[in-house]
């Protein structure tokens, strides 16, 4: 059974978020327990501890409502009321003169004879030119993608999606690092497959661990993130690499190497897994990191004699790119557009990881000089759904770490901090909010003088 404290954090969340809205009636604790799979004197222990914080009032007779929420002392807020939020939830970077650089390669597609063959679908395997231009924007060290073996998406979120869709039936299992991208959660779902969590550590995935899970139950693939692992920045070294091609190799386990934040990467990045297991390994990226998510696409390199099938799962996935985007994309790859924004975001991305490191010396924080997130352990007596109801109380959004968490049992108390969307100016002010709230605890610490953390 979930803790009590737990179950109110979320409440709690959702009330900071506008989910719940001040006067909504909660339901009844008998109906709130059977929702919730929890004893009724459990529901009564969350409402009594959603009163003691103030945010829900029960009236006799009538039930429990959210309350109206108070107004925050001076200098309390970071933002003034009705203020747009510092969302540290969002991560599309954006330089300036970014516009500028993307608008003249934009200008011959909008004549009206180009922009008739412009808005029309493109292939799966899009055209020449364009496998072309990826191979060369792709290629890492002595590794050049076969041009051949491209195809394309809107983005790279479904270039994942399709690659998981035509590895994956539903009732198959997939493993990936034990904090993994939201939205692949979001995927399995959709295709009725299980995420199956193997063991990492500051390296990485464990290669043991991705033998004993196969050995438990087969599994159908693995989706990963070697370089700049979101959230924790963790990029798998070169020799951990070769070991876990050499693993799947020998078990002829496909892979879904996820690469969208590998331009950030400065130091010499160890090969790609597409190039240490080339027969096995569906190697996904996209344009929306390096250039804009508004006009973007994907990439996905797959195995030789694998072309046809994801080409297949892209269109009945309905997930092919634009012709315009797609045409757009050559052109700022080819002009070095793409090379320009990418250098002016890795000195953007250092900046802000210099305001992450000043603001938030002493806590426990894992991040990478050059990336654009942050993985904040939170100091006790903290939970992260609680931090992340406070954080959005002052006018921050912040991801907590549950958002990741792929084994319900285990709770990360943390959360992740998207450095790319805010200005800087207002960056550096949520961090030192954020500090502050962190180092002050709680305002309502648990009656007993207890953690309020799960055993």
């Amino acid at each position: 059974m979930d803790d009590f404290r737990g179950i109110a954090d979320r409440i709690a969340l959702d009330i900071a978020r506008g989910r719940l809205r001040a006067g909504q009636r909660l339901p009844p604790q008998r109906a709130f327990a059977r929702r919730h799979g929890i004893a009724a004197s459990t529901a009564g222990r969350v409402y009594a501890e959603l009163v003691r914080r103030g945010l829900v009032v029960g009236e006799v007779g009538r039930g429990t409502f959210v309350r109206a929420a108070q107004a925050l002392p001076q200098g309390r807020a970071l933002v003034e009321d009705g203020a747009a939020r510092v969302n540290l939830e969002l991560n599309y970077p954006s330089v300036p003169g970014q516009s500028e650089l993307l608008a003249p390669a934009l200008a011959p597609l909008l004549r009206p004879d180009a922009l008739t063959d412009a808005l029309r679908p493109a292939a799966a395997d899009g055209t020449p030119h364009a496998r072309e231009a990826a191979a060369g924007l792709l290629a890492t060290g002595d590794w050049r993608p076969d041009p051949g073996r491209i195809l394309f998406t809107g983005n790279a979120r479904q270039a994942i999606a399709a690659t998981l869709g035509s590895l994956v039936r539903p009732g198959g299992r997939v493993g990936v690092e034990p904090l993994t991208y939201p939205l692949v959660k979001e995927v399995a779902g959709r295709l009725g497959v299980t995420l199956v969590p193997v063991r990492a550590d500051e390296d990485g995935p464990l290669v043991e661990s991705v033998l004993a899970v196969h050995r438990s139950a087969p599994l159908s693939a693995l989706y990963l993130q070697p370089t700049l692992h979101n959230p924790t920045s963790v990029t798998v070294p070169a020799e951990r690499r070769l070991r876990l091609a050499r693993a799947v190799d020998d078990l002829g386990l496909p892979v879904v190497e996820d690469r969208i934040w590998s331009f950030l990467h400065r130091d010499p990045e160890p090969l790609p897994l597409a190039a240490l297991a080339p027969r096995l390994v569906h190697l996904v990226d996209g344009l929306s990191k390096r250039v804009a998510p508004g006009l973007t696409a994907g990439f996905a390199v797959v195995p030789e004699g694998r072309v046809d099938a994801v080409a297949a799962a892209v269109r009945s996935g309905g997930w092919s790119a634009g012709a315009f985007a797609l045409e757009a994309a050559v052109r700022w790859i080819g002009d070095g557009t793409v090379a320009r924004l990418v250098a002016a975001k890795r000195e953007q991305a250092a900046r802000r990881q210099r305001l992450v490191r000043e603001a938030l010396a002493g806590f426990a924080v894992r991040a990478d000089p050059h990336g654009y997130f942050a993985w904040w352990e939170l100091p006790e007596p903290w939970r992260a759904d609680g931090f992340t109801a406070a954080a959005a109380a002052r006018g921050i959004a912040v991801t907590p770490g549950t958002a990741f968490r792929v084994d319900p049992k285990r709770t990360p108390d943390a959360v992740r901090l998207g450095l790319a969307s805010a200005a800087e100016p207002e960056l550096a002010g949520a961090l030192r909010t954020l500090a502050a709230l962190a180092a002050r605890g709680p305002r309502h610490p648990p009656a007993d003088g207890q953690s309020s953390r799960p055993s």
